[in-house]
C-alpha cells in the first residue's frame, strides 16, 4: 500500500506545540528545523548581554558575568559604603536573578574581598617593578619620583578601586577592612626588603626598616585618596604630587642620616 505524501507544513503535531502556542514568550515551532521566539521577553536587555550565545565556552560565560558583577559593585559604591549594598541590588544592575549572584560569590562581603584584591595585586606588581626597572639599585630620589608618576597614573586608570579601598578603609565590613590592612602590610614589607638593598641601609635593624617603609606606604596610600578626591582637576592632582613627592624627599633624608641599633 502507498503511503501518501504529507503537504508541506502538515505533519504529526509535535509535543507540546499546542499547550506553547497558548503562552506568549514561548516557543512555537514552525518546522522540524526553525523555531520562532514569539511575543515578549521576560529577560532583561543587560541580562541577554551577558547571557547572549556568541560561540564562548560555559567558563568564559561564567568569568564575564563575575567580571559584570565586580564592575557593577564598584558603581554601586561610588556614593555609598559596601555594608549598604544588598545582593538583590547589584543583582538588579547586572541582570542577572539573586539566586545567580552566589554561582560567582558567597555574600556581598565576599564579594568586597575579591575587590580588595583586585585594587592591590595589580598595584604592587606596578611598584616592584619600578624599584626593580632596570636590574639595578635605584636611589631613593629614583624610588620616589617613579613611584608616584606610577601611584597617579594607576589611580586614573582605576579610580573606581581606589575610591572603594578608600572608603572602605574606614567604614567597610570588619573582613574586608582587615584585608585591606593586611595588604598595606604585605605593600611594606616587600618596600621594606627592597630597602634593605640600598646603600646606608646596611646595618638597619629589621624594625627600622620596617618603620621606614611603613611611613613611605602611608604616605603613598593618603596620596592615591588624595588624587581621587582631586576629581580628576590637573591643577589639584599636580599638587597632590608634589605634595608627596617633597613628603616622600623629607621622610628619606632623614632616613639617610638615621643611625639603626641592632
Amino acid at each position: 500500500m502507498r503511503t501518501p505524501k504529507l503537504s508541506r507544513g502538515s505533519g504529526p503535531p509535535v509535543k507540546g506545540a499546542a499547550r506553547d502556542a497558548d503562552h506568549p514568550g514561548a516557543r512555537r515551532c514552525v518546522s522540524v528545523h526553525t523555531c520562532l521566539l514569539t511575543g515578549p521577553t521576560r529577560r532583561s536587555p543587560r541580562l541577554l548581554a551577558v547571557t547572549a550565545s556568541t560561540g564562548e565556552t560555559r567558563g568564559e560565560k561564567k568569568e564575564r558575568t563575575r567580571r559584570s558583577i565586580l564592575d557593577s559593585a564598584l558603581v554601586l559604591c561610588e556614593d555609598s559604603s559596601l555594608v549598604a549594598l544588598s545582593l538583590r541590588q547589584v543583582a538588579k544592575e547586572v541582570g542577572i536573578v539573586p539566586t545567580a549572584f552566589y554561582r560567582h560569590f558567597d555574600s556581598i562581603e565576599d564579594l568586597g574581598l575579591a575587590l580588595v584584591d583586585e585594587s592591590f595585586v595589580s598595584l604592587r606588581a606596578m611598584l616592584r617593578a619600578i624599584r626593580r626597572s632596570d636590574g639595578t639599585v635605584p636611589t631613593f630620589t629614583e624610588i620616589v619620583d617613579r613611584s608616584v608618576v606610577t601611584l597617579e597614573e594607576h589611580v586614573h586608570r582605576h579610580r573606581g578601586h581606589f575610591r572603594f579601598i578608600a572608603r572602605e578603609r574606614a567604614a567597610g565590613p570588619p573582613a574586608v577592612k582587615a584585608r585591606i590592612h593586611h595588604e598595606i602590610q604585605l605593600c611594606e614589607r616587600e618596600l621594606a626588603t627592597d630597602i634593605a638593598r640600598l646603600p646606608g641601609t646596611d646595618h638597619w635593624s629589621a624594625e627600622d626598616l620596617h618603620v621606614l617603609s611603613g611611613l613611605i606606604v602611608t604616605a603613598m596610600v593618603a596620596t592615591a585618596e588624595a588624587i581621587v578626591d582631586a576629581g580628576g582637576r590637573p591643577e589639584a592632582e599636580k599638587r597632590v604630587s608634589d605634595v608627596a613627592r617633597t613628603q616622600l624627599r623629607m621622610v628619606l633624608i632623614g632616613a639617610l642620616s638615621w643611625k639603626s641599633e641592632p
